[in-house]
C-alpha cells in the first residue's frame, strides 16, 4: 500500500543515532547510545538477549542537529559482562526500535576488551654495515586490541620519513635505510602503541663503518747509503678514506723498501810526471802531471799537490849558468843549516816535556801489549784451529797501574804505582769491580761518592743495578748481571793518556717518565752510562733488550737521549740512520746494539705504524710457597719481555717467599686498543671455588702499551673447601680481546715445596763471567790485542777480489751495515767490536778463525805469532 510504504520510510529514518564499536580499557565501562523519534519505543538487545529495562536509561531530549524532540536510550557495558562470554563469541549489542508502523534494528556494535602485550613478536637486531649499504631493521609489534600503531626512533628522536626520504617504513612496520650514512650510526628503537599502552623494543645499534683505503705512494726517498749498497723507501697512509667505527684497516705494507746502490765518491789521482822540458832562457826546466788517474767524481776529493814542477838548470843556452852556480850552492847550504837547527829545537822541547810529565802515561812502553792477553772464559780451541788467533802472554813484563777518576796525562803526576802484572788486573771470582786502579767490593761507596757530582745527581741510588770500573785505552766491559745490559769500550776508544771511571746503570721507569704521544710505547729499559761529556776516540757499544716484534715495517723506532737540561730528544730513527751522526743502531730479534760516540741516558721508543705492530709480553705465574689457610693466591705478571724487568720481579717474589709455578710464556700484544683479559677455567668445583665476582679480570690497554709501569699483575684468590685439599688443577688463560692468547695448564700440590724452576729464582752467583760487573783490559775481549791489530791491518785495505773487510761483514751476516762500516777509519775494527758485543759469553773464537781462513787471510804473518813476537 503506498501510504504504508511512506510511513515505513519515515520510520526507517527515525533512528537518528546508532551504537558503534567500543573498547573497554582496564576496568572502565563503556556507554552505548541510540536515538529515535519520540513516538518510538526503543530498547537494547545484547548477544541475542533483551537488556532488562532497569538497566536502560530512557529519556526524551532534543536532536541538536534538527532541534526536534527525540527518544534517547543508553546502557553501560562492564568488563565482567564481556568476560562472561570470552572465548565463545564476540560481545555485541544493537538498538531495536518499534512503533505501530513496524520495527527497526540498528547495526551491531561490538564491545572488546582493549590490551597490548609486553613482548614484541620480533625486535630489531643491531648491525654493522658499510657506508652506502642498505639497512633493513625488522619489527613485529606485540599482539593487541586495537591493533598497535608503530613508529621508529633513533637516539630517542622520532624518525619522520616525510622529512628524511632516506628512511622508509614498510606496511609490515619494518624500517629501511636506503643508503647508510655516517650520521645514521645510532640506537634504533621500535615503538608500538594503542589506547591501552605504549611499548618499546630493545635498542638495536646500527654502526656504519668505513673501510680504510690507501693513499697514493710518495716518491722514493734518496738512497740511505753515501757509498755502495743502501736502501730507499716510499710510504703511503691508510687515509683514503681513514678507517672509522671499526672498519678494516688497509691490507698490505705502508712502507716499501728497495735496495739501491749509491755511486761512491772517487778521489782524484795523479798521472805520471811528463818528461822534463828543455832548459829555458830563465835557466829553468819544468814538468807537469794531470789529475786523471782517476779523475775526481761524485763528490770525491781533488788531487792534493802541485801539477807543475820547475827546476833550475845549467845549459849552454842559459846565459846565467856560469855566474849563478856558486850562488845556488850557497843558498842550498844555508837552507840545510836552518833545517838542522829547527829539528834540534823540536827534539829539545819534546825531551823537556817528557821529563816534566814523568811516568804518567797510560803505557810506559809497547811491552804492555804483551801482558794479560790470555782471554778469560774462552772455550778451548779446537785441534784443527789451535794455531789460529792465539797469543801466549809474557807475564814478566813490568807495567804501570793508575788511580783517580777523569784524570788526563797532565793531572796524574805522582799518582801511580809500579806493579808486576797487567795494566788493569783481571777481576777475581765474585762481584767485585775496579775502582781507582784497585779492587773495591763496596758498590754503595761508589754510588754515594758519585752522587755528589753533578752528572750523577739525577741517577737512582740503586746499587744492585749499577756497575762501574776504571778504564784506559785498552778498553773493557761493564755489565749489569742478568739484565741483558752491557757497555763495551773497545780498545782505543779512550784516548791514550786518559783514565776514565765509567758507570752503567738502569733507571726505574716510574722515576724517569718519557714523554710519549699517540701510538708511542717504550720498548727498552732506560739506561744511563757516563759520565757524560767524556772524550771518546771511537764509538762504544751499548747493548740492551727490547720488546718489539723486530719488524721495522710495523714500527717507527726512535732512539731518545736525555740532554743536560733533562729534556728528551730524538737522536736517531731506525732504518734512516746517517753514518755521519754520532749514533748508529743494530736491531736484532731481542737486543739493540747502540754505537755511540757520546755517553748519556738512552731509551728505545717505538711508534706503531698500524695495528699489526706488537710488543712482546712475558707472562709469569707465582703462588704462595706455603698455604696454611683456606685461601690460596695465584699472581700473574704481565711485563715487557726484557731481562731487567724479569730480574726485578724474580727478586721481589724471592723476598715475598713466592714460588714460580710454570715456565714463562711470551704473548704478542698488538696495538689494537683492546684490553688484556685473564681468567681461570676447569677448576674442580667439588674442592675449589673462585672468590672473584666477575668471570675474568682485565688490564687496560694503555697501562700495558704506555710501558711507564715496570710490571703489571693480577691476583686470583681461590678458596679450597677443606684444609685436606692439596691438589690444584685448572686452566689459566691470558688473551687480548680479539687477539692472541696463551694458556697455562696448572697441576701441582700446594703443600709441597718444589724447586722445579729454582733456576729462575736463584741466580748463579758463583760465575764470574755472569756476575762480574766490570772487566778491564784484555780480559774483557776474546780476540787478543795483537791479533786484532794484525786482522785490521790485513782487511782494512781494499782488495781487488773483495777479500777484505766487506767479505768479513758478509760472512758474519752484517752486510746491512756496510755504509756505516765504510764511514770509519778502520771498518774491520768496528766489525770486530760488534762481534765482541754479540759473543762475549757464547762466542767461539775458532769460528771467527774459520771465517778468516775462508776469506783467505790465514797467512802465518798474521796468525802464527810466536812467543818472541809477543
Amino acid at each position: 500500500h503506498p501510504l504504508k510504504s511512506l510511513l515505513l520510510l519515515f520510520f526507517f529514518y527515525s533512528l537518528k543515532v546508532e551504537p558503534v564499536d567500543e573498547y573497554i580499557v582496564k576496568n572502565k565501562p563503556v556507554t552505548l547510545t541510540c536515538r529515535s523519534t519520540p513516538a518510538t519505543q526503543i530498547y537494547f538487545k545484547c548477544n541475542g538477549e533483551w537488556v532488562h529495562q532497569d538497566d536502560h536509561l530512557i529519556e526524551r531530549t532534543v536532536d541538536p542537529a534538527t532541534a526536534l524532540p527525540v527518544m534517547q536510550v543508553t546502557i553501560d557495558i562492564t568488563r565482567q559482562q564481556v568476560e562472561k562470554i570470552f572465548g565463545l563469541d564476540e560481545y555485541w549489542c544493537q538498538c531495536v526500535a518499534w512503533s505501530t508502523t513496524g520495527t527497526q534494528k540498528s547495526q551491531k556494535a561490538y564491545i572488546r576488551i582493549a590490551y597490548l602485550r609486553k613482548n614484541f613478536e620480533e625486535e630489531p637486531q643491531g648491525k654493522e654495515v658499510a657506508l652506502d649499504q642498505e639497512v633493513l631493521l625488522r619489527c613485529h609489534p606485540p599482539e593487541g586490541v586495537p591493533q598497535a600503531e608503530v613508529e621508529w626512533q633513533r637516539n630517542e628522536d622520532v624518525i619522520d620519513p616525510a622529512s628524511d626520504p632516506n628512511f622508509f617504513i614498510t606496511t609490515d612496520h619494518n624500517l629501511v635505510i636506503k643508503k647508510a650514512r655516517l650520521a645514521d650510526t645510532g640506537n634504533y628503537t621500535c615503538v608500538a602503541k594503542n589506547i591501552v599502552a605504549r611499548r618499546k623494543s630493545t635498542s638495536a645499534t646500527v654502526l656504519v663503518y668505513v673501510n680504510g683505503g690507501w693513499s697514493t705512494w710518495t716518491t722514493w726517498s734518496s738512497c740511505s747509503a753515501v757509498c755502495g749498497r743502501g736502501w730507499q723507501k716510499r710510504s703511503r697512509s691508510c687515509t683514503n678514506p681513514t678507517p672509522l667505527n671499526g672498519g678494516t684497516s688497509c691490507e698490505g705494507q705502508n712502507i716499501q723498501k728497495s735496495a739501491c746502490v749509491a755511486t761512491c765518491p772517487v778521489d782524484g789521482g795523479w798521472s805520471e810526471w811528463s818528461k822534463w822540458s828543455a832548459c829555458g832562457a830563465d835557466c829553468s826546466m819544468w814538468r807537469s802531471r794531470e789529475c786523471t788517474q782517476p779523475s775526481p767524481g761524485t763528490g770525491g776529493k781533488d788531487c792534493q799537490g802541485l801539477d807543475l814542477q820547475s827546476l833550475n838548470c845549467t845549459s849552454e843556452q842559459c846565459p846565467q849558468t856560469v855566474s849563478g852556480a856558486e850562488d845556488v850552492a850557497l843558498y842550498v847550504g844555508m837552507v840545510a843549516v836552518a833545517l838542522c837547527l829547527t829539528l834540534l829545537l823540536i827534539v829539545v822541547v819534546l825531551v823537556y816535556r817528557r821529563k816534566k810529565e814523568g811516568l804518567d802515561a797510560d803505557v810506559a812502553d809497547s811491552s804492555i801489549l804483551t801482558t794479560g792477553f790470555q782471554p778469560m772464559g774462552i772455550k778451548p780451541s779446537k785441534p784443527g784451529n789451535s794455531h789460529l788467533l792465539t797469543i801466549q802472554p809474557d807475564l814478566t813484563t813490568t807495567t804501570t797501574s793508575y788511580q783517580g777518576t777523569l784524570r788526563s796525562r797532565h793531572d796524574t803526576t805522582g799518582k801511580f804505582s809500579m806493579t808486576n802484572g797487567p795494566l788493569l788486573d783481571p777481576l777475581p771470582n765474585g762481584s767485585h769491580t775496579l775502582h781507582n786502579g784497585k779492587l773495591n767490593s763496596d758498590p754503595a761507596e761508589f754510588v754515594s761518592r758519585l752522587s755528589t757530582q753533578s752528572y750523577f745527581k739525577t741517577l737512582p741510588r740503586d746499587v744492585a743495578n749499577t756497575s762501574y770500573g776504571t778504564f784506559n785505552f785498552l778498553g773493557g766491559r761493564l755489565t749489569i748481571p742478568n739484565t741483558g745490559i752491557s757497555l763495551l769500550i773497545p780498545p782505543e776508544a779512550i784516548p791514550r793518556g786518559k783514565i776514565y771511571e765509567i758507570y752503567l746503570t738502569v733507571q726505574r721507569k716510574e722515576d724517569l717518565r718519557l714523554p710519549l704521544a699517540g701510538c708511542q710505547t717504550l720498548l727498552s729499559p732506560v739506561v744511563s752510562c757516563g759520565p757524560p761529556g767524556v772524550v771518546l776516540s771511537r764509538p762504544v757499544i751499548l747493548s740492551m733488550d727490547h720488546c718489539s716484534d723486530a719488524c721495522l715495517d710495523n714500527w717507527a723506532v726512535r732512539l731518545k737521549k736525555q740532554n743536560y737540561e733533562g729534556a728528551w730528544e730524538d737522536v736517531l730513527l731506525m732504518g734512516e740512520e746517517l753514518v755521519s751522526e754520532p749514533y748508529y743502531c743494530q736491531l736484532e730479534a731481542e737486543t739493540c746494539r747502540l754505537f755511540s760516540e757520546q755517553l748519556g741516558t738512552f731509551a728505545l721508543v717505538g711508534e706503531s705504524l698500524h695495528m699489526g705492530a706488537a710488543k712482546r709480553l712475558r707472562l709469569v705465574l707465582f703462588s704462595d710457597a706455603y698455604c696454611s689457610t683456606l685461601e690460596y693466591n695465584i699472581r700473574v705478571y704481565c711485563m715487557d719481555d726484557t731481562q731487567d724487568v724479569f730480574k726485578e720481579v724474580m727478586q721481589m717474589e724471592r723476598q715475598l717467599g713466592g714460588r714460580l709455578i710454570d715456565e714463562p710464556h711470551v704473548l704478542l700484544f698488538k696495538d689494537s686498543y683492546h684490553n688484556l683479559r685473564l681468567s681461570i677455567h676447569d677448576m674442580p668445583l667439588a674442592h675449589w671455588r673462585s672468590k672473584l665476582l666477575a668471570g675474568y679480570q682485565e688490564i687496560p690497554f694503555y697501562h700495558i702499551w704506555n710501558g711507564s709501569q715496570r710490571y703489571l699483575h693480577c691476583t686470583f684468590t681461590l678458596e679450597r673447601l677443606s684444609l685436606s685439599t692439596c691438589e690444584l688443577t685448572c686452566q689459566l688463560c691470558v688473551w687480548q680481546v680479539e687477539g692472541e692468547g696463551q694458556s697455562f695448564s696448572l697441576d701441582f700440590n700446594i703443600a709441597k715445596v718444589t724447586h722445579r724452576y729454582s733456576a729462575f729464582l736463584y741466580l748463579d752467583e758463583g760465575n764470574v763471567y755472569i756476575n762480574a760487573t766490570a772487566l778491564a783490559g784484555p780480559s774483557a775481549f776474546q780476540i787478543p790485542y795483537l791479533i786484532r791489530q794484525k786482522i785490521c791491518s790485513s782487511l782494512d785495505a781494499p782488495c781487488p777480489n773483495g777479500a777484505d773487510w766487506r767479505m768479513l761483514a758478509q760472512r758474519l751476516k752484517l752486510e746491512r751495515h756496510m755504509s756505516f762500516f765504510a764511514s770509519k777509519a778502520s771498518p774491520t775494527s768496528v766489525i770486530l767490536d760488534l762481534w765482541e758485543a754479540q759473543h762475549f759469553h757464547s762466542g767461539n773464537i775458532n769460528q771467527l778463525a774459520t771465517v778468516m781462513a775462508d776469506i783467505g787471510k790465514q797467512e802465518a804473518m798474521i796468525f802464527l805469532v810466536s812467543d818472541g813476537e809477543c
